[in-house]
Protein backbone atom coordinates (compact mmCIF):
# COMPACT_ATOMS: atom_id res chain seq x y z
CA UNK A 1 0.00 0.00 0.00
CA UNK A 2 1.00 3.09 -0.84
CA UNK A 3 0.54 6.60 1.55
CA UNK A 4 0.91 10.02 0.48
CA UNK A 5 2.18 12.94 2.26
CA UNK A 6 -0.72 15.15 2.17
CA UNK A 7 -2.11 17.59 5.22
CA UNK A 8 -5.49 17.60 6.17
CA UNK A 9 -5.94 20.62 4.93
CA UNK A 10 -4.69 20.23 1.18
CA UNK A 11 -6.87 16.68 1.20
CA UNK A 12 -9.67 19.09 2.23
CA UNK A 13 -9.26 21.55 -0.38
CA UNK A 14 -9.08 18.46 -2.86
CA UNK A 15 -12.43 17.20 -1.90
CA UNK A 16 -13.56 20.87 -2.93
CA UNK A 17 -12.64 20.76 -6.17
CA UNK A 18 -14.39 17.24 -7.01
CA UNK A 19 -17.48 16.65 -7.95
CA UNK A 20 -19.97 16.37 -5.87
CA UNK A 21 -21.06 12.52 -4.71
CA UNK A 22 -17.42 11.46 -4.59
CA UNK A 23 -16.35 13.29 -1.56
CA UNK A 24 -14.02 10.40 -0.34
CA UNK A 25 -12.00 9.58 -3.56
CA UNK A 26 -9.85 11.72 -6.03
CA UNK A 27 -9.35 10.16 -9.25
CA UNK A 28 -7.00 11.02 -11.53
CA UNK A 29 -5.42 9.09 -14.51
CA UNK A 30 -6.26 5.58 -13.89
CA UNK A 31 -5.21 6.69 -9.86
CA UNK A 32 -7.49 7.23 -6.93
CA UNK A 33 -6.93 8.86 -3.72
CA UNK A 34 -8.59 8.05 -0.41
CA UNK A 35 -9.02 11.75 0.89
CA UNK A 36 -9.77 10.66 4.42
CA UNK A 37 -6.42 8.11 4.53
CA UNK A 38 -3.85 9.38 2.15
CA UNK A 39 -4.09 5.62 0.78
CA UNK A 40 -3.17 5.94 -3.39
CA UNK A 41 -4.31 3.00 -5.33
CA UNK A 42 -3.60 2.42 -9.06
CA UNK A 43 -6.77 1.15 -10.13
CA UNK A 44 -5.79 0.54 -13.64
CA UNK A 45 -3.37 -1.87 -12.47
CA UNK A 46 -5.67 -3.37 -10.31
CA UNK A 47 -4.16 -1.42 -7.37
CA UNK A 48 -0.96 -3.30 -7.39
CA UNK A 49 2.36 -1.44 -6.18
CA UNK A 50 3.87 -1.10 -9.40
CA UNK A 51 7.53 -0.92 -9.32
CA UNK A 52 6.77 2.91 -10.82
CA UNK A 53 4.01 3.33 -8.28
CA UNK A 54 6.51 2.17 -5.44
CA UNK A 55 8.88 4.66 -6.18
CA UNK A 56 9.51 7.30 -4.04
CA UNK A 57 10.67 9.82 -6.88
CA UNK A 58 7.09 8.91 -8.46
CA UNK A 59 4.84 10.19 -4.94
CA UNK A 60 7.00 12.83 -4.44
CA UNK A 61 5.95 14.45 -7.93
CA UNK A 62 2.55 13.18 -7.37
CA UNK A 63 2.18 14.84 -4.27
CA UNK A 64 3.90 18.26 -5.54
CA UNK A 65 1.42 18.24 -8.48
CA UNK A 66 -1.56 17.47 -5.97
CA UNK A 67 -0.43 19.85 -3.13
CA UNK A 68 0.07 22.33 -6.10
CA UNK A 69 -3.27 21.71 -7.27
CA UNK A 70 -5.20 21.92 -3.85
CA UNK A 71 -4.43 25.45 -3.62
CA UNK A 72 -6.31 26.30 -6.58
CA UNK A 73 -10.23 27.25 -6.73
CA UNK A 74 -12.77 26.22 -8.71
CA UNK A 75 -13.38 27.88 -11.98
CA UNK A 76 -14.86 27.26 -14.97
CA UNK A 77 -13.42 25.97 -18.35
CA UNK A 78 -13.18 28.57 -21.29
CA UNK A 79 -13.54 25.68 -23.98
CA UNK A 80 -10.98 27.62 -25.54
CA UNK A 81 -7.77 24.95 -26.43
CA UNK A 82 -4.34 26.47 -25.85
CA UNK A 83 -0.77 25.37 -26.76
CA UNK A 84 1.25 24.44 -23.65
CA UNK A 85 3.86 27.19 -24.87
CA UNK A 86 1.49 29.86 -24.81
CA UNK A 87 1.20 29.88 -21.51
CA UNK A 88 3.25 31.65 -18.68
CA UNK A 89 6.61 30.53 -18.40
CA UNK A 90 5.56 27.74 -21.02
CA UNK A 91 8.66 28.66 -23.36
CA UNK A 92 11.41 28.15 -20.80
CA UNK A 93 9.79 24.02 -20.25
CA UNK A 94 8.62 24.16 -24.06
CA UNK A 95 11.68 21.76 -25.14
CA UNK A 96 11.22 19.18 -22.20
CA UNK A 97 7.32 19.01 -22.05
CA UNK A 98 7.45 18.62 -26.14
CA UNK A 99 10.43 15.67 -25.01
CA UNK A 100 8.47 13.94 -22.52
CA UNK A 101 4.68 14.45 -22.99
CA UNK A 102 4.37 14.97 -26.66
CA UNK A 103 6.78 12.73 -28.50
CA UNK A 104 6.14 9.45 -26.96
CA UNK A 105 2.55 9.73 -28.00
CA UNK A 106 3.40 10.51 -31.51
CA UNK A 107 5.83 7.29 -32.11
CA UNK A 108 3.93 5.24 -28.92
CA UNK A 109 0.21 5.62 -31.19
CA UNK A 110 1.41 6.25 -34.80
CA UNK A 111 1.21 2.36 -35.55
CA UNK A 112 -2.71 2.24 -34.66
CA UNK A 113 -3.83 5.54 -33.77
CA UNK A 114 -7.36 3.99 -32.76
CA UNK A 115 -5.29 2.98 -30.05
CA UNK A 116 -4.74 5.72 -28.62
CA UNK A 117 -8.93 6.63 -28.29
CA UNK A 118 -8.81 2.95 -26.41
CA UNK A 119 -5.91 3.88 -23.93
CA UNK A 120 -7.45 6.98 -23.64
CA UNK A 121 -10.71 5.31 -22.37
CA UNK A 122 -9.25 2.82 -20.11
CA UNK A 123 -8.50 6.12 -17.71
CA UNK A 124 -11.46 8.04 -17.83
CA UNK A 125 -10.63 9.56 -21.53
CA UNK A 126 -13.51 10.16 -24.18
CA UNK A 127 -12.49 10.40 -28.38
CA UNK A 128 -12.66 13.80 -30.34
CA UNK A 129 -12.80 14.45 -33.88
CA UNK A 130 -9.33 16.14 -34.93
CA UNK A 131 -7.08 14.44 -36.68
CA UNK A 132 -6.38 10.78 -36.88
CA UNK A 133 -7.08 10.49 -33.92
CA UNK A 134 -7.79 12.71 -30.81
CA UNK A 135 -8.99 12.40 -27.04
CA UNK A 136 -9.79 14.65 -24.22
CA UNK A 137 -8.09 13.23 -20.86
CA UNK A 138 -9.12 14.68 -17.62
CA UNK A 139 -6.09 14.80 -16.00
CA UNK A 140 -6.93 16.19 -12.99
CA UNK A 141 -10.74 17.33 -13.45
CA UNK A 142 -10.21 20.96 -13.59
CA UNK A 143 -7.14 20.25 -16.51
CA UNK A 144 -8.36 18.17 -19.07
CA UNK A 145 -5.41 17.85 -22.19
CA UNK A 146 -6.80 17.10 -25.35
CA UNK A 147 -4.09 14.45 -27.67
CA UNK A 148 -4.23 15.37 -31.21
CA UNK A 149 -2.47 12.54 -33.20
CA UNK A 150 -1.79 12.90 -36.75
CA UNK A 151 -0.21 9.97 -39.07
CA UNK A 152 0.42 10.98 -42.71
CA UNK A 153 2.90 8.00 -44.43
CA UNK A 154 4.29 11.02 -46.41
CA UNK A 155 5.34 12.67 -43.24
CA UNK A 156 6.78 11.54 -39.68
CA UNK A 157 3.71 10.97 -37.61
CA UNK A 158 3.11 13.80 -34.87
CA UNK A 159 1.39 15.31 -31.68
CA UNK A 160 -0.15 18.19 -29.96
CA UNK A 161 -1.23 18.36 -26.15
CA UNK A 162 -3.84 21.03 -25.81
CA UNK A 163 -4.64 22.22 -23.04
CA UNK A 164 -8.04 24.94 -21.74
CA UNK A 165 -6.40 28.48 -21.10
CA UNK A 166 -7.67 28.02 -17.62
CA UNK A 167 -5.18 25.77 -16.65
CA UNK A 168 -2.49 28.14 -15.76
CA UNK A 169 -5.37 28.48 -12.77
CA UNK A 170 -4.59 25.63 -11.31
CA UNK A 171 -0.69 24.65 -12.21
CA UNK A 172 2.02 26.55 -12.80
CA UNK A 173 3.65 26.05 -16.30
CA UNK A 174 6.34 23.20 -14.94
CA UNK A 175 3.40 21.63 -13.17
CA UNK A 176 1.64 21.33 -16.43
CA UNK A 177 4.06 20.03 -18.05
CA UNK A 178 4.56 17.34 -15.15
CA UNK A 179 1.26 16.63 -15.43
CA UNK A 180 1.07 16.11 -19.26
CA UNK A 181 4.44 14.08 -18.83
CA UNK A 182 2.52 11.76 -16.02
CA UNK A 183 -0.73 11.61 -18.36
CA UNK A 184 1.56 10.47 -21.14
CA UNK A 185 3.03 7.64 -19.38
CA UNK A 186 -0.81 6.19 -18.37
CA UNK A 187 -1.78 6.67 -21.73
CA UNK A 188 1.47 4.34 -22.84
CA UNK A 189 1.18 2.02 -19.96
CA UNK A 190 -3.10 1.36 -20.70
CA UNK A 191 -2.03 0.63 -24.23
CA UNK A 192 -0.03 -2.00 -23.08
CA UNK A 193 -2.81 -3.52 -20.88
CA UNK A 194 -4.84 -3.40 -23.62
CA UNK A 195 -2.27 -4.87 -25.68
CA UNK A 196 -1.67 -7.69 -23.19
CA UNK A 197 -5.50 -8.77 -23.23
Amino acid sequence: MVILKLTTDQRLRLRNLIEAGKSNKFSFLGFSLDLETNEFHDDLQNNAATIELSNPTMHHQITELLAEYSQATKKPKSAKLVKFKDFPGGVAYENAFVKRAVDPIAHGFSRNPEKLVAAAELIGGKRLEFGQASVELAAFNQIPLTYILWVDEDFPPSASILFDDTAPAFLNAEGLANLAELATWRLLLAQKILASH
